[in-house]
């Protein structure tokens, strides 16, 4: 398949979560869009908008990986695996991610802050960090104790304190350790 002369952005939201999915997003844009950014520079109510908008306007590839994978194999496997898969769904003739390093994956580059910079890495930025919040906020219906809908799944000190007290759900990652819950073994 020839490659056409577009470039995919790709960037992920949820890496460093207590609980939840990892979502990695790849964008090869069709237009412009005004008014993108890194999702963490943009208001929620800003991401919301442009959400529909990249969609509409490009090619794109969102990949989930839940918490349980996420503790099987691993966040750097995790994310090569999704940004492998978006290799192969979207084509483009460079492939731009986020942060820096390419995983070691062939033909694959790497910015940091790309998310700010490069387009179609925030468009990227901003679908993956929409479908990680709406799905999130969905489950924390489930488990009302943990205000997921809050704080995302991250270590808020408000999450750490429903932890102590509720232990942890289903939907938390067990591979991610939380010092203030470590046991201290100095005898």
């Amino acid at each position: 398949m020839k490659k056409t002369n577009n470039l995919c952005g790709i960037d992920e939201a949820g890496r460093g979560p207590l609980a939840g999915p990892l979502v990695v997003a790849g964008v090869v844009l069709k237009k412009d869009i005004c008014g993108l950014n890194d999702s963490k520079k943009l208001t929620e109510k800003k991401r919301e908008a442009l959400f529909d908008t990249i969609k509409e306007n490009s090619f794109y590839h969102i990949v989930f990986v839940s918490n349980i994978a996420l503790d099987e194999i691993g966040l750097s496997k995790a994310l090569k695996n999704s940004i492998t898969e978006i290799m192969k769904n979207l084509d483009a003739k460079t492939y731009l991610m986020d942060g820096n390093t390419s995983f070691g994956i062939e033909n694959l580059e790497h910015k940091i802050k790309a998310d700010a910079t490069i387009k179609e890495v925030s468009a990227a930025s901003i679908l993956a960090k929409v479908s990680r919040d709406r799905f999130v906020c969905e489950v924390a219906l489930k488990y009302h104790e943990y205000n997921f809908e809050k704080h995302k799944g991250y270590g808020t000190k408000a999450h750490v304190e429903a932890i102590k007290k509720f232990g942890y759900s289903d939907f938390h990652r067990k591979s991610f350790k939380i010092k203030s819950l470590e046991q201290s073994n100095l005898f």
